[in-house]
């Protein structure tokens, strides 16, 4: 049976989809990373254990030479270039420390245990990058805006493009013989490669996105060809395909943003590929030899600690240069100890080019584990009570703002209307929006024009539209507020909403959101996901279980202390003073951490209360817990309303994480909730 599996390639897929989907849940339950899960199901099914799966299997190779890719491209993709040019000079700077000596210190490693010239500066470019594993705990705790968290962050950049040019000049050297010539000539090839993947690809991306509108099918495959055509020119001129892989995903970075296409584009990777890829390591991976084998545990307790010796060092560096302070220079430090993305990919290539034996392969392996475990471990602790900048004056919540910009028109709520059952509450709800602000409400309804579409089909669709409206126009009737129905066809609902919010100057979209979230509204998207992201103001997505007025009671979870957040607090204050409800903030800490930020987080929190400037009764609580989707569960059932924000996905390098708080709660929440998304347009 074991040989039908190993010759069969559904067979080989069949088992990598039900490791995937099995085992990385197993291990996250018992608080351990999914990728290690994957890792050990690699080597139990591997050559070197049970013998059901090879790494030279056709299936297995093809699979993980894209999940290879694609974890690159996601690496390319992750880097924040917004955040790293506004210090893009410190970032250079602690970049080039935070290269420069763990190079360094991985080249004495490789000449220690006797490997060549080549090979020794191979294995210290393998220490030198670092990945963004720990930015979701910075931006939990809310500390994303600190300076030092910044310039690691934007030093990302930096560290990985250095090491995949060494790994692009060692294989030079290593296939193609040492001379100064080569090097020349293949440097040349690679600076004009970067800057027609860097201009190219970003160019001909916008030029794409603009013509294709919103057809999120077609941008989704302009995308994945761009990644392998990168790759593609890179083996062209002699260089490894992951760098032209990394260049893509930072070519569509500025292209993409928060788009759903990334969404999709990352999910994909997230779910298939990218485990596979991991997978298929734990296959190379000789784990009894390691065991024997005095001279791998040397090595990669050698690696290990040169890696976190070296990237403290430099940290320790940064803060001399930039005056930092010692809780910054152990939060920079345990922020670019992890190693996963470039690391792997590039130790992979290297052993397949025979240029990084076995134990080099299995002590990285290692490696990733530990760090990857460690940095987030240490950053949970060393970052909590980070210095902010100071807090800009007062914002003005979106909706607000778009009507102070334009006083020339009424503050205008648009009511897409489309489901009967939740009609009622939502006009209820926008015009009592609409009513504190003297403005008006525009119930809108959406006829789909589909292709081939008789005119006796139109017309019904359209009447059944004007009777939606018709109700939207008698639910605003007990309201002194001005309604002005309005009927549109288009071939899109998402756009079409987008659209008739635009034409109307609206200030705030007040739309329904059902429970269900299919696998086709991961892949292809859903309304509210177009909407958040083409909507030309701030959107509220609302499931009411009970009228508007009856709300008393308003809970409102805080992540972080960003403009964001502040965003939301002022629109639960101002919906707070409408309907005289009870506003009570809510903060989740880990119980892991061992300092005590709980001081820090009250007094953060006491100033988004008087920055909202509450006019009904506020309370603030701090609730210790490891879940913080089941804490906020569990805190809603003594609220009527929680508010909530979209989570931007951002997927950390290991490929898992694709998962929303937000659609969590708000689907298995027995209360009402809100939920605020801004555009790529706010």
């Amino acid at each position: 049976m074991f040989n039908f599996l190993y010759e069969e390639p559904i067979g080989a897929f069949a088992i990598l989809l039900a490791v995937i989907l099995i085992v990385p849940p197993i291990f996250e339950r018992l608080r351990l990373p999914g990728v290690l899960g994957l890792l050990a199901m690699g080597v139990v099914l591997g050559p070197h254990s049970l013998g059901i799966l090879s790494a030279e299997s056709p299936v297995v190779e093809l699979l993980a030479d894209v999940g290879l890719l694609y974890l690159m491209f996601v690496a390319g993709l992750e880097i924040d270039l917004e955040q790293l040019r506004k210090v893009k000079y410190r970032a250079a700077g602690f970049g080039g420390l935070t290269f420069t000596l763990p190079l360094m210190a991985g080249i004495a490693i490789g000449r220690w245990f006797d490997f060549d010239w080549n090979g020794a500066v191979l294995i210290g470019s393998l220490l030198a990058s670092h990945s963004l594993m720990t930015y979701p705990v910075v931006r939990r705790l809310g500390v994303v805006a600190n300076e030092a968290v910044t310039v690691t962050i934007g030093a990302t950049i930096c560290t990985d493009i250095g090491a995949l040019i060494i790994l692009a000049i060692c294989l030079g050297i290593h296939e193609g013989g040492f001379s100064l010539g080569r090097l020349l000539t293949l440097l040349l090839w690679l600076s004009l490669y970067t800057l027609v993947v860097l201009w190219g690809v970003d160019r001909a991306g916008r030029d794409f996105f603009r013509r294709s509108g919103s057809d999120e099918g077609n941008q989704f495959l302009f995308v994945l060809l761009a990644v392998f055509l990168a790759a593609l020119g890179a083996e062209l001129i002699g260089v490894e395909k992951i760098v032209g892989a990394f260049l893509s995903g930072l070519a569509v970075n500025d292209v993409l943003r928060n788009s759903p296409v990334k969404e999709k584009v990352v999910f994909v990777g997230s779910v298939l590929f990218i485990p596979i890829f991991f997978v298929n390591v734990g296959l190379l991976i000789d784990l009894p030899a390691f065991v024997k084998s005095q001279s791998s545990f040397w090595l990669a307790l050698a690696i290990v600690t040169g890696l976190v010796v070296s990237k403290f060092m430099a940290a320790f560096l940064a803060k001399l240069s930039f005056c930092y302070s010692w809780r910054e220079m152990l939060t920079m430090g345990s922020m670019s100890i992890p190693q996963v993305a470039t690391t792997l990919a590039a130790t992979l290539v290297g052993n397949r080019a025979g240029m990084l034996s076995d134990d080099v392969l299995n002590s990285v392996v290692v490696m990733m584990l530990v760090t990857a475990t460690l940095g987030p471990l240490l950053v949970s602790r060393t970052a909590v009570g980070l210095p902010l900048p100071q807090t800009p004056a007062p914002l003005k919540e979106e909706w607000l703002t778009i009507a102070e910009q334009q006083r020339d028109f009424p503050f205008t709520v648009v009511v897409p209307v489309y489901n009967p059952q939740t009609e009622q509450y939502l006009i209820e709800l926008a015009s009592l929006l609409a009513q504190h602000q003297t403005g008006q409400v525009v119930p809108l309804a959406i006829t789909v024009a589909r292709p081939h579409m008789t005119r006796s089909q139109l017309a019904r669709s359209v009447g059944r539209s004007e009777a939606l409206l018709e109700k939207a126009r008698l639910f605003s009737q007990t309201f002194s507020v001005q309604v002005k129905p309005l009927l549109r066809i288009d071939e899109k609902i998402s756009s079409g909403i987008c659209r008739a919010a635009q034409e109307q100057k609206a200030s705030l979209i007040v739309m329904g959101w059902g429970t269900a979230a299919s696998l086709r509204a991961r892949l292809f998207g859903s309304i509210v996901d177009s909407v958040f992201w083409e909507a030309p103001c701030l959107v509220a997505v609302a499931r009411l279980l009970s009228p508007p007025q009856q709300i008393n009671r308003i809970l409102v979870p805080v992540e972080n202390f960003s403009a964001r957040a502040l965003r939301m607090v002022l629109f639960a204050s101002r919906l707070a003073e409408i309907t005289e409800s009870e506003v009570t903030l809510l903060h989740i800490l880990s119980r892991s951490l061992l300092d005590d930020p709980a001081s820090w987080v009250q007094s953060q929190m006491k100033q988004l209360i008087i920055q909202a400037k509450f006019a009904t009764p506020v309370q603030s609580q701090i609730v210790r817990d490891d879940d913080v989707g089941t804490a906020i569960l569990q805190a809603s059932e003594a609220f009527d309303l929680v508010v909530l924000h979209t989570q931007q996905h951002r997927v950390a390098a290991e490929g898992f994480g694709f998962s929303s708080i937000t659609s969590q709660v708000a689907q298995q929440m027995r209360c009402s909730a809100i939920v605020l998304g801004e555009s790529h347009l706010s």
